[in-house]
């Protein structure tokens, strides 16, 4: 039976009714209240989004891939990012709008603080950088100037050259403590949400267990502060869909209803399922 569906002119149950705030995803954890995560690219969806309850909106650099037909994140500019966000933020008022610093764009801390600048000015409420320890010092520096930061660890996009394609991370232990300290030190250093992507269930457990901070999943198991997709991968649009994602329009009428039984699902805790989860 399709999940029932909200239109443009109704009033889902889970609606919005205030702006969320950093503290509001704090208290989401404290409470061990699951919230959710989109990430998506224009006014229609982010409204969508508002309606659905969906508490956090990433514009991600994931649009190199979604929307402008690159093979990766990488050649994504500050330029696409910025016309995005402000699609973006013109769409939604009441979601935590958070935007990627794309490639190279954060690679010293003199170009974090003026891009991140750039991407708040366009509509964003928080940046999101991918990196280990060797950003520490960068994000002292914009939570001391008053940037909240989603700190991005585990498969890092950005690095696929690196990796050598999109591998889960951390399997070893070696590897599993290297990001067990990164997330410590970049707590310690004032980033405000942890993303987890591509990582064993039990890492991202320990690591959510273990700081302060509320953890973001994306192929990470079920045991994060929240889930992430893309909006792509919600309503079965990738040709070849990870393992970590879900094609939601099979289970509903229509794309609200989609969105609509994403957001009821992780909130039950029934996304991730078993097997969209690495072991």
């Amino acid at each position: 039976m399709p999940y029932s569906s909200i239109n443009s002119t109704s009033t889902s149950s889970t609606q919005l009714t205030k702006k969320i705030t950093i503290n509001s995803l704090h208290k989401l954890k404290s409470a061990q209240e699951k919230f959710v995560v989109i990430s998506l690219y224009d006014a229609h969806m982010a409204a969508m989004a508002e309606r659905c309850g969906v508490e956090v909106v990433l514009i991600g650099d994931s649009l190199g891939m979604t929307v402008l037909g690159y093979d990766s994140t990488i050649p994504v500019t500050m330029e696409q990012m910025i016309y995005h966000v402000e699609a973006v933020a013109r769409g939604n008022k009441k979601s935590l709008i958070m935007g990627d610093l794309p490639f190279m764009t954060y690679a010293t801390t003199d170009d974090a603080l003026r891009n991140s600048a750039r991407i708040m000015q366009a509509g964003a409420q928080m940046v999101k950088l991918e990196g280990g320890a060797w950003l520490a010092e960068t994000v002292k520096q914009l939570s001391e100037r008053g940037i909240p930061v989603c700190a991005h660890l585990g498969l890092t996009p950005q690095s696929v050259n690196k990796f050598g394609g999109f591998r889960v991370q951390g399997r070893d232990e070696i590897s599993a403590e290297k990001i067990r300290q990164d997330a410590k030190i970049l707590t310690e250093a004032g980033a405000d949400l942890l993303l987890l992507e591509c990582v064993p269930s039990l890492l991202a457990k320990q690591i959510t267990d273990s700081i302060s901070i509320p953890t973001i999943g994306i192929g990470a198991g079920r045991d994060t502060d929240s889930q992430i997709l893309v909006i792509n991968d919600i309503l079965g649009l990738t040709e070849q869909p990870p393992k970590f994602s879900k094609n939601f329009l099979l289970e509903a009428n229509d794309i609200p209803g989609a969105m609509q039984k994403y957001v009821a699902d992780v909130k039950a805790g029934m996304f991730p399922g078993d097997e969209n989860i690495f072991v």
